[in-house]
């Protein structure tokens, strides 16, 4: 069956529910499809907390049917290929679905597979754990608390990935509740990263530096998670040596936690609307396709180069409707993203440093304080407010 809508969104996570609530309060009248195979939706931002803190994991997930606007039509389906030539996407049930514009938000997809030996499946057993699923945050949680001596490796993998500051987050509070329950000196804390600084920013390496000193951990720069032994609880890095050269070395833990590879979902990767890299290939200023005028994206699966987080979505949204309805009314496109992106990095319980930045790393505080301190302040912004403004604000079209 072939059917037609005027704004065909593909995704029905944070950025594409955002997007069409703005675009209905907007212009009401807009005759919006929603392509969205998943009854949940998720407020994936929690799930360091719920790892590292027990929050209930259920207070993340929400019936989907209670956020897609009521005005849209929601196609529970998945987008299988796009044919941008003649303005179709074509689902996996075999339906098409014709359109005026685009817009394309799927999210990121996780590559366990890129780690020889790991699967999805093995987390919560062994001592393997994952803040990056839904169950895994859970199960991290209960690996956590139930720690008490031996080697906790701590993993964070080559960029782009979403919620870039969660490998360490989680690595943080851990820390603190071994802290909290006088494990410490029976415990071992590793971190295993493949850049050279624990943050991008040079801004926050200072203080972020001195967490690690404080809670004792030994950080491995340049140091990748390409294998597990679940088994034999053992892990394998590839490691960055001078002069181009590499080694592998290997490590026996008790705990594990593993954040995947993250790339474009294969579906876009192996589509005609995809970059080099694979991402939806759009102009990082006016988010619009670079080839396909009436194509625009936002979210994790866009080109743009920001870090992935739902606080880049929250700015990238209203800069969307606006040139999406510039480019209906056949006007020049007058939205600028400037690559805003929030990451509150959780050091402790009670503690949060708010990194908040833009393109090429230009601070973006949005408050008269220095960011870069732990702040108490910070944490009731991270574990009060942007859940309330996620859930109620920022999903309900409300332009933050």
């Amino acid at each position: 069956m072939n059917h037609r809508h005027q704004v065909v969104v593909i995704g029905g996570g944070a950025a594409g529910i955002t997007f069409a609530a703005q675009m209905l309060k907007k212009r009401s009248e807009t005759d919006i499809a929603i392509v969205e195979p998943s009854e949940a939706h998720y407020y994936q931002p929690a799930w360091t907390l719920c790892g590292g803190v027990g929050w209930n994991v259920e207070s993340t997930r929400r019936a989907q049917q209670d956020y897609i606007p009521s005005s849209s039509t929601w196609i529970r389906d998945y987008a299988e290929t796009f044919e941008p030539e003649a303005n179709k996407v074509v689902l996996r049930s075999g339906n098409t679905l014709e359109y005026e514009q685009l817009v394309v938000c799927p999210g990121i997809q996780l590559d366990w597979d890129r780690i020889a030996g790991m699967r999805q499946e093995d987390l919560g057993k062994n001592g393997l754990c994952s803040i990056y699923t839904y169950e895994g945050a859970r199960d991290t949680w209960q690996m956590i608390s139930n720690f008490e001596h031996g080697c906790a490796i701590f993993t964070q993998p080559v960029m782009p990935i979403k919620c870039a500051g969660a490998p360490q987050k989680i690595m943080y509070l851990a820390s603190d509740n071994f802290q909290e329950r006088g494990i410490s000196d029976q415990s071992e804390v590793l971190f295993f990263l493949p850049g050279a600084a624990p943050f991008g920013l040079a801004e926050f390496v200072p203080v972020l530096s001195g967490v690690i000193e404080r809670y004792n951990i030994r950080p491995y720069y340049k140091h990748t998670l390409v294998k597990v032994l679940p088994d034999q609880r053992q892990a394998s890095f590839k490691v960055e040596l001078p002069e181009g050269k590499e080694e592998i070395v290997t490590m026996e833990y008790d705990l594990l936690h593993v954040v995947p590879p993250q790339s474009a979902p294969d579906f876009i990767k192996n589509s005609p609307l995809a970059n080099e890299a694979g991402w939806v290939d759009v102009d990082q200023f006016t988010l619009q396709h670079l080839r396909y005028p009436n194509v625009f994206s936002l979210g994790d699966a866009s080109s743009t180069p920001n870090s992935k987080t739902a606080a880049a979505i929250r700015k990238q949204a209203p800069i969307l409707v606006q040139n999406l309805c510039d480019f209906i009314d056949q006007r020049p496109l007058s939205g600028q993203y400037n690559g805003y992106a929030s990451c509150p990095m959780v050091t402790k319980k009670g503690r949060v440093v708010l990194a908040e930045f833009g393109y090429e790393g230009k601070l973006m505080p949005s408050f008269p304080v220095d960011p870069a301190q732990e702040r108490y302040s910070m944490w009731l912004l991270k574990t009060k407010f942007l859940p309330f403004l996620y859930w109620n604000l920022m999903l309900r079209g409300v332009n933050l």
